[in-house]
């Protein structure tokens, strides 16, 4: 890939991270349900996977053993909320 290429899809991936991690913290602080909640996870974890491949092409350690571990949070919090089944209370 040329440089001014490597560049563009830098600077898309970051774009895409932030914006993309902004939505999914308003969705989540909203509180307006699991799905929602869920949903904004799910978002969470495609902008960790931004972050984690914009860290491997400018070789950011930190930023990409960060995004690793949020990536693993949100992970749990899609499951939490998309897929595992409420408890019900008794």
């Amino acid at each position: 890939m040329q440089k001014g290429a490597t560049m563009e899809l830098l600077d898309i991936l970051k774009w895409f991270a932030s914006i993309s991690g902004i939505i999914a913290a308003f969705m989540v602080s909203l509180d307006n349900g699991r799905r929602v909640t869920g949903w904004g996870f799910a978002l969470f974890v495609a902008s960790s996977i931004a972050w984690i491949s914009g860290a491997l092409i400018q070789g950011e350690e930190a930023l990409l053993s960060q995004n690793a571990v949020l990536f693993g949070i949100n992970i749990f919090g899609v499951y939490r909320y998309l897929i595992r089944k409420k408890a019900v209370d008794g």
